[in-house]
C-alpha cells in the first residue's frame, strides 16, 4: 500500500484489514453495468475481465469495499469510475434499495456466494451506463453481452464466487428470464 492510501481517512492498513476480516463482515457494494434503449429495456450486460488468483482469466461485477463514513452512493460511483473509467456516465439509481443482498462466507457452501478471504456482505445494484467504458485498476478489459448470453451457464461458470448467482439474479431482477 502506498502511504497515501494509509493516511487517508477510512482506509485501513493491510495488516488492519486482514484483522477486522477476521474478526467481523466487511460491507461491499457491487454493481451489473448495463446499456439500456430509449425505453429503458437491458440491451447488453458488461462484464469485466480479471487475472483470478491462479492465474487464470475471469469474468467478474464491479465491486468493492464501503469505507468507513463513506456514502453507499459515493462508494458504488467511486468503485464504477475505479472500474470503468472517469467517463462512463453511470446512472446510479435514485434509491439506494439493491437487488439484493449477497452475503460472501470464508467457508464454501453456506450460500452461494463465497470469499476465502472473509465474511462480506454486499449491496448489489443493477447500474445504466450510457459513456464510455475503458477499465481501469486492475481489470483487463470490460466486455458486453447481450442478455441471452449473459443469461448462458457457460458464461455464468466462469465467474468465481458466486457472481454468476448473482448476475442471474440481476437479470431476473431486469425482468430477464431465459
Amino acid at each position: 500500500m502506498s502511504d497515501m492510501t494509509e493516511t487517508t481517512p477510512g482506509w485501513l492498513t493491510t495488516d488492519e484489514l486482514e484483522m477486522a476480516r477476521a474478526r467481523m463482515p466487511i460491507l461491499y457494494v457491487e454493481a451489473v453495468p448495463v446499456r439500456v434503449d430509449d425505453s429503458g429495456e437491458v440491451t447488453s450486460i458488461g462484464l469485466l475481465l480479471r487475472m483470478g488468483p491462479e492465474g487464470t482469466v475471469t469474468r467478474t461485477l464491479v465491486s468493492g469495499r464501503v469505507l468507513h463514513h463513506e456514502r453507499v452512493r459515493d462508494a458504488l460511483l467511486r468503485h464504477l469510475e475505479k472500474d470503468l473509467g472517469p467517463v462512463a456516465l453511470p446512472r446510479v439509481p435514485a434509491s439506494l434499495q439493491p437487488f439484493t443482498v449477497a452475503e460472501y462466507f470464508p467457508t464454501a457452501g453456506i450460500t452461494p456466494y463465497h470469499d476465502p478471504r472473509q465474511h462480506a456482505v454486499s449491496l448489489a445494484y443493477v447500474v445504466p451506463v450510457t459513456g464510455d467504458c475503458r477499465p481501469r485498476q486492475d481489470a483487463l478489459d470490460l466486455v458486453w453481452f447481450s442478455p441471452q448470453e449473459a443469461a448462458s451457464a457457460a458464461l455464468q461458470s466462469e465467474m468465481p464466487g458466486g457472481h454468476g448467482v448473482l448476475l442471474k439474479q440481476a437479470l431476473a431482477h431486469v425482468g430477464l428470464t431465459y
